[in-house]
């Protein structure tokens, strides 16, 4: 499962490229390695209907009879526990720069991150949000409260993930016209997006570091 990701473009790129008309994210600095449970960029349709930049947590309420882990991917979009999120309103888009999955190397996993070219251009992950009150954060700093939460769909691995993680890749949106169909289309038409990205459109771009600088 893709876990870790960049985002390192500057500020007026990322409205840019997600068509964001409000930003409420304040000063945001380059983020080469942002993790589960951290605060990041997400592009979500407003009450006013319009596309906003805000900050959200990744990691959305896990199935409560698993616990209520915080699920950070999205596979089974047919389980009830995910349908209720799979409606535009509930449906968000996640701007990244490049994505790191685990190369199964000896005696420790290798970071291996992927992109669509070595210059590292904006790309969006199909993800969904949800608010949720409780306690997220780390025992030594937990953070209570009301939470905007958010994840991304996975699908299969294309030809160029799968050597490094052959179960998955997260779904990437690269072009308005899709970023318009995953915000605002019914599901059926949405869940066409729920597809490894073209094999030739994917590159390794960097092994062996936990950042993506």
């Amino acid at each position: 499962m893709c876990n870790l990701y960049s985002l390192t473009k500057g500020q007026q790129a990322i409205r840019d490229f997600v068509r964001a008309s409000r930003d409420t994210t304040g000063n945001l600095p380059p983020l080469p390695g942002i993790f589960p449970d951290a605060m990041a960029p997400v592009v979500f349709t407003n009450q006013d209907g319009q596309r906003e930049l805000t900050m959200m947590r990744w990691g959305m309420p896990g199935p409560p009879q698993f616990g209520g882990a915080p699920i950070t991917n999205i596979r089974n979009t047919a389980s009830p526990h995910w349908k209720r999120w799979l409606g535009p309103a509930s449906r968000c888009l996640v701007p990244a720069t490049s994505f790191c999955e685990w190369e199964d190397t000896k005696p420790r996993k290798t970071p291996t991150w992927f992109a669509l070219s070595d210059e590292r251009p904006l790309f969006a992950f199909a993800g969904i949000w949800t608010t949720w009150t409780g306690t997220r954060g780390t025992k030594a700093e937990p953070v209570t409260g009301e939470h905007r939460l958010y994840g991304f769909l996975t699908t299969d691995a294309n030809t160029i993930v799968k050597p490094i993680h052959p179960k998955a890749m997260p779904v990437i949106l690269t072009t308005p016209e899709e970023m318009d169909v995953w915000m605002n289309a019914p599901w059926k038409e949405a869940a066409s997006l729920q597809r490894p990205l073209a094999d030739n459109t994917l590159t390794i771009v960097a092994r062996g570091h936990r950042q993506d600088s």
